[in-house]
């Protein structure tokens, strides 16, 4: 047998293995625990599981990766007030990060990367300058863009992806 027809044959029986559940006959309870670390679970502020009917989930922990969608300054209460200013904005969007990576079961040095989206290119000195205290041992990798405009009047959108933290 040639060795081309070897490796078509040992891919061939590796595919029937995987197709019928082999790892769950050697692995049993090793495969109990990759399933569950293979589930995608759909949280909301507060850790728990999200609306199923919600247009989207603010954060999502996957095979130990935690999403975090875009967080914006505006206020869950329509009725609240607050300034216009990028520290403010900011301070409230990174705060939003910190609540949703903490529930997901992260730290803000778990996070690997931020995507931070200004009304304002002007307004990154600025933004830069709370940044700094949210990371003070060093920020992740991060993207910053200028865009046309955000929901809700609000001048700074992160969105960002983290490590779950074992505990």
């Amino acid at each position: 047998m040639s060795s081309t027809t070897r490796r078509s044959f040992a891919s061939r029986i590796a595919c029937l293995f995987t197709g019928m559940g082999a790892a769950s006959i050697i692995g049993g309870s090793a495969h109990a625990a990759n399933k569950e670390k293979g589930s995608v679970r759909k949280l909301d502020y507060e850790g728990k599981p999200a609306d199923s009917t919600a247009l989207y989930s603010p954060l999502i922990v996957h095979n130990g990766v935690i999403y975090i969608a875009g967080q914006g300054a505006h206020s869950r209460n329509p009725q609240e007030q607050f300034s216009t200013d990028i520290e403010m904005h900011t301070t409230k969007v990174l705060d939003n990060v910190k609540t949703l990576v903490e529930a997901g079961g992260g730290t803000m040095d778990s996070i690997l990367q931020l995507t931070v989206f200004l009304a304002k290119i002007e307004d990154y000195a600025e933004m830069n300058k709370v940044f700094k205290t949210y990371f003070p041992h060093g920020g992740p990798a991060r993207t910053t863009v200028a865009v046309a405009a955000l929901p809700g009047q609000s001048l700074v959108e992160i969105n960002c992806t983290a490590a779950v933290v074992p505990k």
